[in-house]
């Protein structure tokens, strides 16, 4: 059976996660991709051809013209509508196309909770080149947030304390994303979680969650994510109300939100699982073939009615971060070990010698530590004692 993975840029979740569960499962993979360069340096056994993925058109001739399909499959975020266009197209499993597009807009995604009742949000829509002081006569209340419509990994969201404040942040990012549509929101108090779904469109799977730790603002930089195998059963069930709404019930999903005195609000649906290898430390908390079970419903294959996911799991994911701009010159490297029933594993994420501006978002991360366990309180020792005797050097 051939499955066709649309991807951008190599990441953990593809090499480290979905090509291997193929490769247990006797999957051939086509990747198609337009950086494949850097696809066969990354994974140099996989059959990598380039395309124009962002165009479902292109993705579908690329299809037609090399080998048969039995799957159309993509962990990207900004590749999940053309995948579910393509899989539609060729009769194969899949998202909606629409639900796909309506999760990655974020200001379609307020307006079509909006018109079903739930959970209204005052937002406003910037287009790509529209004057920004457009926003300020839209009536949002401060603080608020701007960010790129299609954004992702909380890169360029800013929180401004007022109509200038909003402007001056919105003309920064259109310095850097001339081509990018914005939108602006009311700040949603709260602590960050998330939510981690599987489903194959007949039934679903909630899968955790996630307690998220996130810098001062005006950023929004992820730091830590703490597991959380069950959230209050009042918030899952607002949180999945929401999912539905949308249309959200194929595949996997990550679902960020806020919860401010016992309300859940919607920050971000990511029709795929979580990334930056939280997905793999999921995968090793629950205890079970995570990634395989994604890809089989994308094969058509119904999922099972217990995942048979352990309940005793523990874990905690964090992020070595670069404070300043300069040169790493000291860090520790790969690392895997296990002590007082912990398993710590440590993958630097930045090269020695590396030279890089201070970004203010996930692209400053030097490296990710992933603990699992079932002692949560021997996983935090284990990560703050890591944390308190490594060391990380950055040189200006």
């Amino acid at each position: 059976m051939r499955m066709y993975l649309l991807a951008l840029n190599p990441t953990d979740s593809v090499t480290d996660g979905f090509l291997p569960a193929a490769a247990r499962l006797g999957l051939d993979v086509t990747i198609l991709t337009d950086q494949p360069a850097a696809h066969r340096q990354a994974t140099p056994e996989a059959e990598v051809l380039e395309c124009d993925v962002h165009d479902f058109r292109a993705v579908l001739t690329r299809i037609a013209t090399h080998h048969g399909a039995d799957a159309v499959f993509t962990n990207s975020d900004h590749l999940q509508t053309q995948a579910a266009l393509a899989a539609d197209y060729l009769g194969l499993p899949g998202k909606d196309w629409r639900v796909a597009l309506r999760a990655k807009n974020k200001a379609e995604m307020r307006r079509h909770l909006a018109a079903a009742g739930i959970d209204p949000v005052r937002s406003a829509e910037l287009a790509p080149g529209q004057d920004p002081s457009a926003l300020t006569a839209a009536g949002l209340p401060y603080p608020c947030v701007v960010k790129p419509r299609e954004g992702v990994a909380s890169e360029d969201v800013r929180l401004a304390v007022d109509g200038e404040e909003l402007v001056a942040h919105a003309k920064e990012i259109q310095a850097r994303r001339p081509q990018a549509a914005l939108v602006a929101e009311e700040y949603l108090a709260g602590d960050l979680h998330s939510l981690e779904t599987l489903g194959d469109g007949r039934i679903r799977h909630v899968l955790g969650g996630f307690r998220t730790t996130v810098s001062a603002p005006p950023s929004f930089i992820e730091e830590r994510h703490g597991f959380t195998a069950a959230h209050p059963e009042p918030v899952t069930a607002q949180v999945l109300a929401q999912l539905d709404a949308l249309g959200v019930g194929f595949g996997a999903c990550h679902t960020e939100f806020v919860v401010h005195e016992g309300r859940a609000r919607l920050i971000e649906v990511n029709y795929r699982i979580i990334g930056d290898q939280s997905d793999l430390l999921l995968e090793q908390v629950l205890g079970i073939p995570l990634f395989e079970q994604i890809l089989r419903t994308h094969l058509g294959e119904p999922l099972p009615a217990d995942l048979g996911a352990r309940r005793d799991g523990a874990g905690r994911l964090e992020y070595a971060r670069a404070d300043r701009a300069g040169t790493l010159t000291a860090a520790p490297t790969a690392t895997d070990r296990e002590e007082e029933g912990v398993r710590l594993v440590y993958r630097p994420l930045r090269a020695l010698g590396a030279a890089h501006p201070l970004y203010r978002t996930n692209r400053d991360y030097l490296g990710v530590l992933r603990a699992t366990g079932t002692d949560q309180a021997a996983v935090d020792r284990a990560v703050d004692r890591f944390f308190a005797t490594e060391r990380w050097e950055i040189t200006p």
